[in-house]
């Protein structure tokens, strides 16, 4: 058994791949989840389908540690306990509403999960070329997801502007580009400090990902003398220490 989980969850063939691109799938599709049960009442209906997606989250959650070489390690990343805190708040559906902001905490899983593109670096060139674009772009929607989350559970009890998922998304726009519009506004100190967290780590992921897009290309290619791993495109000598380099260019830059 832990053999064939293992094969599945690390290794390099296609049915591993697939299995991995579904549990990419499944975990944006929980996201979603989420964000839609927002809109309606909570029903029994409701909270057995909450009870499904928590047992398949625990079974994730188990193979992984069944498989991992290093469990306590494992059981000290962030990641780890967002899993573990999302997973109580789908198998205790008494926990009702209170219990949405953990199921929020799951985004967490997305700086786990986008580095599996990076395993496909291999096999598809968009991601050999985009990389860091990609990794930039998953650190900014694992933002927006959280503080989105933060904002909704913290305010839609007490402010009659944050009704559901898309108020707080939308104020959590507003605030991380600094547009500002002021129809919605987070009240209390609480409230401040958390718009205030948005505009400052918001904005610096925000120009993170600008930068990516709109610095010239580079590619990873280690330097056989320096070790200097990322070149142009088009380079013919290292430019830390001159040495030739031979970089492959699939036929065009």
């Amino acid at each position: 058994m832990r053999s064939f989980l293992t094969r599945l969850y690390e290794g390099d063939s296609r049915r591993a791949h697939h299995f991995r691109a579904g549990l990419l799938i499944f975990d944006c599709a929980t996201l979603l989840f989420v964000v839609v049960t927002s809109f309606v009442p909570y029903s029994r209906p409701l909270i057995w389908f909450d009870f499904g997606l928590g047992l398949v989250i625990l079974a994730d959650f188990l193979a992984r540690l069944f498989i991992s070489r290093h469990r306590l390690s494992d059981l000290t990343y962030p990641t780890t306990w967002a899993d573990v805190a999302a997973i109580v708040s789908f198998l205790l559906p008494l926990a009702d509403e209170g219990a949405g902001f953990l199921r929020v905490l799951r985004t967490l899983r997305l700086l786990r999960t986008y580095h599996l593109l990076v395993r496909f670096r291999k096999r598809s060139r968009f991601f050999r070329h985009n990389e860091d674009a990609v990794i930039a772009l998953a650190n900014l929607a694992v933002f927006l997801f959280i503080m989105t989350g933060i904002v909704y559970e913290t305010q839609h009890r007490q402010n009659p502007e944050i009704g559901n998922y898309v108020d707080a998304l939308y104020f959590t726009v507003t605030a991380l580009t600094t547009t500002g519009f002021g129809d919605i506004t987070l009240g209390g100190t609480s409230g401040r400090l958390v718009a205030v967290v948005i505009m400052i780590f918001g904005v610096t992921l925000f120009l993170r990902l600008v930068q990516v897009l709109l610095r010239p290309r580079k590619i990873r290619f280690t330097c056989p003398s320096c070790g200097l791993q990322r070149h142009e495109a088009d380079a013919v000598h290292c430019k830390a220490c001159g040495e030739l380099l031979n970089i492959p260019d699939e036929g065009r830059f």
